[in-house]
This record gives structure tokens, C-alpha cells and sequence, in this order.
């Protein structure tokens, strides 16, 4: 790496290695060779006068590729594609005069981004399947322990630590539907020639519609695609592109959410995000612990969030069969999000695997709240022995007040139980209030929720997965 030059954040401290590699030029442009082998193959069973020579020739150089050359034939004709061309042609001078016969450029370019993106959202898909794994784990483990729920970002009635995080895995199991039925459904360009009529290969095959037809569904076949679009114009419809984003930026956007709860309940002290032994939370508060990943996931869904209607804008303003003002736009937008929200996932499934729990914390702060929304508990309770249900209702509401009010001013802790086990009027003894106030009594079927959840819709996902065959992703900063 050098250091008097920009490179991307992206590159340098996000994503992954695997990620990097499928967008690299490497990737890219030994893609756009095996396109040329693939069209010049069906090309030539189909009757085209292409020497066998030709592609064997072109099949020994797909990957070595002279950067150097390429970029002097570049500078010179001012065309990238036809800088490749030629420099294949130097490494093969037996199918110098075949290769990308009959195609435009779009051939090489848009099915080479269209199998880029299908393997992004493989690479994705593989790890929005850890984080649900890692999960599954968690949401287990504390699928009992009672905390305060919130709506409208106030204390509600109880949840548990582990149906909270269901509530996360659901999101994801959404997204995943999601991306099951891009990479099911994601179509190849195919060989449509320069502005999707195939006029150049129905010439090339004088005049034969039904070779031309073949020709594409050979090509698709060979790229590994079930299908390839019936229809173009020169370039596949952006609209594709719009699409694959919305799914990518939705896992952003699940990330974003689950990373947000995380620094409201670090901020509460109930669940911590890992932490270093000597990591540093604060340049000048050495005491200072600090949500450090979930801030970094909210930072960057925020800008795979902003890419989304970039592609939709883009697909907008292609005017009839294209327009080259999405091409410069498309080499940042589309990378981008794909390294932007693999590096989101990345720290999600590392926080998610190292969470540090605080129970006793959890439970001070539902012992603060829970006797206020255990009004109804408590009043049947006055009711049992034999209370007026109005006036026990105007007791709670008397003590009520006065211990939140105590709360605020003085600091102190709740007692409104202990108020209202001292106040005749009410005639409940105090081990009977605290009682109706346990708080598994207000977690309703949480738990149970949480067993259904992963028996019934978690593992059936796990297990048609498979054993997960990679380490870990290490954080990188």
C-alpha cells in the first residue's frame, strides 16, 4: 500500500479479503476473457469459421493479464474494452482476429458486472447465514431473562434479552427471502449485440434467427445463468441494478437497526458490544468504553442507504438503448455497496459473538419501572382481599406519583410496593405485592417465542445451509 495517494477506506480497513478479490480488475477482466472464450466457443459449434487453434490459444491466457499493456493501449485508444481486446490478442495472435467477433462492448462489460453482483450477493447471503447462527446462540441462552420492552423509545411492558434479539434474526430472515430471489432470478445480459437487435450475429450466421437465439442460450448456459434477458438495448436495463441494491442496502439497513438498539442498551449498561483488552474507547477519557462497531455499522449502512436511490436515478436518465453517463457513476456505486455492507455484516456477527450480558443491571432498571406496570396485577390482588376495585385503583394512583416523584427529585429507588403495603386502605401484605410484581410473570410467551422462532424458522435455514466453512472474519480496525 502506498501512502501519497488516495485508496479507499473501503479497501484499506472494511471489507473483506474475499470481497476485494471479486471486484478487483483481476476478477473483472479474466471475466471479460472468459466471455470472448464463451462466444467464440458457441460461435464456432454453431458454424462461425473460428480455428480451434484460436480458443485454445485464448483458454491458456485467461488470467494472465499484462495490466502494463492494457494500460498503454488505453491512453492510445482512449476505449477500455478495446485495450483488452488487443492485449489478449497479444497474448493469443491465433484468435486475434475473432476475439469479441460480432459483440459490442456491453457484452463484456454488463454480463461481467451482472456475475460479479450474483457472486456478491452469494458472498453476502453467506454472511447474513453467521450472523443468524450467532444469533441463534445468543437468543438461546437468554431466551428467559426479562427486560424492559420500549415503544416509542419509553419503558413498555417486559420482553427478554433473547426475544429482543429474535426481533433482529427476523429482519435478517427477511433479507435473506430477499436475497434467495435475486440469485435465483438474476438474469445474464447474453449476446445481444449494439443495441439489442443482434443484427451483427444474425449477419454473422447469414441471415439463420434460430442459430443467433442458440448462440445466446449458449453463452448463458456457459457463465453458469439459467437465463438471460429476452430484451435489451445496447445494456441490460438498469433497472437490475436498482433491484440488487435494494437488497443489499435492506441488509444495511437491518444491520443499521440492530446497531442502533446496541448503543441505546450500552448507553443503558445492560448489553455491551465487545471490548479489548487494549483497545482504547477515548483519546482523552481513559475511562471511556465506547460502541465503537455498532457506530462504524451505523456509519457505513448510512452510506450503502445513499447509493440505493442512486441506482434508480441512474436507470431513470438512460435514454432509449443507453446513454455512457451510467457507466463512470455505476464503477463507484456498485462495488461500493457490495464492500460497504459485507464490512457492515462483518462487525455484526462480531459483536453479535462476543455481547457482554448485565443482568443484575437489566434487573435495577425493571425494578425501577416494573411496579408502575404492575397496576392491574396489583389491584387484583386488593380485589382477592376483599378491596373495592376503584379504591384500590385510587391508591396505586396516589402512590404512584409520589414514588416517581421521589424518583426524580430525591433519587431515590422505587418503593411503591413497599407505599402501598403499608397504606391499610390497601390491604395487600408486602411479600404478596412483591409477588405479583416478579417479572416473569410479564413476559407473557417471550421465551416460548423465542424456542419457535429458531425450532420452526431459524434451523431449517441453518441446517439447508450447512456447516459454515469459513473462520471468523477478523474485524480489521
Amino acid at each position: 500500500m502506498t501512502h501519497d495517494r488516495y485508496s479507499s477506506p473501503l479497501a484499506e480497513r472494511y471489507a473483506s479479503a474475499t470481497m476485494l478479490s471479486l471486484w478487483s480488475s483481476q476478477t473483472r477482466h479474466g471475466l471479460w476473457r472468459r466471455l470472448w472464450v464463451a462466444l467464440a466457443e458457441a460461435e464456432r459449434d454453431l458454424g462461425a469459421d473460428i480455428p480451434a487453434a484460436a480458443i485454445a490459444e485464448m483458454k491458456q491466457h485467461l488470467d494472465d493479464i499484462d495490466f502494463v499493456k492494457v494500460a498503454e493501449y488505453e491512453k492510445r485508444f482512449r476505449h477500455d474494452v478495446m485495450a483488452h481486446v488487443h492485449a489478449f490478442g497479444e497474448a493469443a495472435p491465433a484468435a486475434r482476429g475473432v476475439i469479441h467477433l460480432g459483440a459490442t462492448s456491453a457484452y463484456v462489460t454488463d454480463n461481467s458486472d451482472l456475475i460479479q453482483m450474483h457472486r456478491g450477493l452469494g458472498l453476502l447471503r453467506s454472511r447474513v447465514i453467521s450472523v443468524l447462527r450467532t444469533l441463534a446462540s445468543f437468543a438461546s441462552k437468554w431466551k428467559a431473562e426479562p427486560t424492559l420492552g420500549y415503544t416509542h423509545l419509553q419503558p413498555a411492558q417486559l420482553t427478554t434479552v433473547g426475544k429482543r434479539a429474535t426481533l433482529w434474526m427476523q429482519d435478517l430472515v427477511l433479507d435473506l427471502a430477499d436475497l434467495d430471489f435475486r440469485l435465483a432470478s438474476l438474469p445474464l445480459r447474453g449476446v445481444k449485440g449494439t443495441t439489442g437487435t443482434q443484427a451483427s450475429f444474425l449477419e454473422l450466421f447469414k441471415g439463420d434467427h434460430e442459430k443467433v437465439r442458440e448462440l445466446d442460450r449458449r453463452v448463458t448456459q456457459a457463465m453458469g445463468f439459467q437465463s438471460s434477458l429476452p430484451v435489451t438495448g445496447q445494456t441490460y436495463s438498469r433497472k437490475i441494478d436498482a433491484q440488487v441494491l435494494g437488497v443489499v442496502a435492506g441488509i444495511a439497513a437491518t444491520a443499521a437497526k440492530f446497531a442502533s438498539d446496541m448503543r441505546m442498551l450500552q448507553a443503558f449498561g445492560e448489553i455491551e458490544e465487545p471490548f479489548e483488552k487494549e483497545q482504547i474507547g477515548s483519546s482523552a477519557m481513559a475511562y471511556k468504553r465506547n460502541p465503537m462497531r455498532s457506530e462504524r455499522i451505523n456509519s457505513l449502512s448510512r452510506f450503502v442507504l445513499s447509493l440505493e436511490p442512486n441506482a434508480n436515478q441512474t436507470h431513470s436518465v438512460q435514454f432509449f438503448e443507453r446513454t455512457l453517463d451510467d457507466s463512470a457513476n455505476r464503477r463507484l456505486a456498485i462495488p461500493e455497496a457490495f464492500l460497504a455492507t459485507d464490512a457492515v455484516l462483518i462487525l455484526m456477527e462480531n459483536i453479535a459473538a462476543g455481547l457482554e450480558v448485565h443482568p443484575a443491571r437489566i434487573r435495577a432498571r425493571i425494578a425501577d419501572e416494573l411496579p408502575f406496570m404492575a397496576t392491574e396485577a396489583l389491584i387484583l390482588r386488593a380485589v382477592a382481599a376483599g378491596g373495592d376495585r376503584q379504591q384500590a385503583h385510587e391508591v396505586i394512583r396516589t402512590h404512584s406519583i409520589a414514588a416517581a416523584r421521589a424518583m426524580k427529585d430525591d433519587g431515590a429507588k422505587n418503593d411503591m410496593l413497599d407505599r402501598l403495603a403499608k397504606d391499610e386502605a390497601f390491604g395487600v401484605p408486602v411479600h404478596d405485592l412483591h409477588a405479583a410484581a416478579d417479572p416473569s410473570r410479564f413476559i407473557g410467551r417471550a421465551a416460548r417465542q423465542v424456542d419457535d422462532f429458531l425450532a420452526e424458522v431459524i434451523h431449517p435455514i441453518l441446517q439447508r445451509a450447512g456447516s459454515d466453512p469459513h473462520a471468523r472474519e477478523e474485524v480489521r480496525v
